[in-house]
């Protein structure tokens, strides 16, 4: 199997978290990189053995307007810095993967220099989308021009056209050859060129043996872009959403259904599997109860798929969008500030005990899921491998509940496998006449080990 199949991702905002300016200002933060490693090697401590930093390379502002795909941000660090932190990551086990901003790029981007300056006689005029020289923008260009999301602050790339495909190839070939990466996250992978997706999969293939690609994409049929041919994985939006709507709707049946609804769409694709991120606010400022915060950390590590920590999430932190800017959700963080999380903080205590699991469990990553109960207010299921089975048992009601369920497996007991978990509460679990009997206390979820 490839290593992304038993990878545990940690998702690093670099520019927020560092505290670097919102505006490229071109002034480095001090030990930015001697930050990131710390926080790589905190990541790996709770069992992350992969991280997703970005964006990362030269940009205007916040990351996605690129200027220079291949320099560093300057307000980071510079190139040889990164590569040694991609060392350190290498050195303590974990691969890392980086954003691949390739739809669209800042107005400084050279080639869009070039057409402002030279207009019809640019020689990169094709390398943009819809570019008509009798319109104009705000910008007062004296022509317009395709963008992303309605900002033409964000110049939309011609990716059919074979040069732009050519520099975004050779991109990629710089970042291997100099920073030894593993993979790219695609940003905004919805509206990129298929054709465009077709090619960078076969070049890749061709580049580093594993190197593996995942959109982000939001709705649609997640296999048109997740499959042999185009990208290894996509961002999983649509269980994102029933992770915390499920919860606060006391309704599981939106959960179980979005997995049986993308398992018939992708079968045995390994989605990438998140309770927040960059763009979305953090799970505190979207659940009803936060006790249910612990449930959405064990669906992420058992349900089947790519399990992620967003920066900062697994310490509980909050996070929520302002006059509608994301910066609230890319905060500046200090890791001094959450010392002895792991033995005193129930979120940070429960995501460490997954990671060690995760790590320790085969049956966590190659395990087949089994339903084994599933109602409004309770769900619990099995992964299955070679009579061995963690089972997920959860209760979103204030009550009680008492779990009545097959067993997956033969078993003569059941091992709560979360009970040293600082806030963990006492679960009865007992094997009784051929079923797995579980008493869950109110708003409490866990993991119980079944067979050898």
């Amino acid at each position: 199997m490839s290593w992304y199949d038993s990878a545990v991702f940690y998702h690093i905002y670099p520019l927020g978290l560092c505290g670097c300016a919102h505006e490229n200002d071109g002034r480095a933060v001090p030990g930015a990189f001697a930050k990131l490693d710390a926080w790589a090697a905190h990541a790996g401590e709770i069992g992350c053995n992969a991280i997703y930093i970005g964006p990362l390379f030269e940009s205007g502002s916040h990351g996605y307007d690129t200027v220079d795909y291949r320099r560093v941000d300057r307000r980071l660090g510079t190139n040889e810095e990164f590569a040694a932190w991609v060392a350190a990551c290498h050195q303590r086990g974990q691969k890392v993967i980086v954003d691949g901003v390739f739809n669209h790029v800042g107005r400084d981007f050279f080639a869009f220099r070039d057409l402002k300056e030279r207009r019809e006689g640019s020689a990169y005029r094709d390398w943009f989308c819809d570019v008509n020289f009798w319109g104009n923008n705000e910008y007062n260009d004296g022509f317009s021009y395709a963008n992303w999301g309605g900002h033409n602050l964000l110049v939309k790339l011609n990716q059919r056209n074979p040069a732009v495909q050519q520099y975004h190839f050779n991109t990629v070939r710089f970042w291997v050859e100099q920073f030894d990466i593993d993979g790219i996250r695609l940003d905004a992978a919805d509206v990129l060129d298929f054709g465009f997706m077709q090619n960078l999969r076969s070049f890749t293939e061709g580049l580093k043996p594993d190197f593996w690609l995942l959109g982000e994409v939001i709705h649609g049929d997640y296999s048109r872009w997740a499959n042999p041919a185009t990208l290894h994985s996509v961002t999983n939006y649509e269980l994102h959403k029933g992770l915390w709507s499920g919860h606060n709707d006391h309704n599981y049946f939106e959960i179980a259904h979005t997995m049986r609804r993308l398992q018939g769409l992708c079968g045995e694709t390994r989605l990438y599997t998140f309770s927040d991120n960059h763009d979305v606010e953090r799970l505190p400022n979207k659940l009803r109860s936060r006790a249910h915060i612990r449930h959405i950390a064990i669906l992420v590590y058992t349900l089947w798929g790519i399990p992620s920590i967003y920066y900062g999430s697994e310490f509980g932190i909050e996070g929520k969008k302002e006059w509608g800017s994301d910066w609230p959700l890319r905060p500046c963080l200090e890791l001094a500030d959450f010392e002895n999380a792991a033995e005193e903080n129930p979120v940070t205590s429960v995501y460490a005990a997954l990671g060690r699991l995760k790590a320790d469990e085969p049956a966590l990553t190659y395990g087949r899921p089994q339903e084994l109960l599933l109602t409004t207010e309770r769900y619990a299921f099995a992964r299955v491998l070679d009579g061995r089975a963690l089972v997920t048992v959860l209760n979103n009601a204030d009550a009680p509940a008492r779990l009545e369920l097959p067993l997956p497996v033969p078993a003569d007991e059941a091992e709560d496998l979360l009970a040293d978990c600082a806030g963990s509460e006492a679960v009865a679990a007992r094997v009784e006449n051929g079923r797995l009997i579980v008493e869950l206390p109110g708003n409490y979820g866990t993991l119980l080990g079944l067979g050898r």
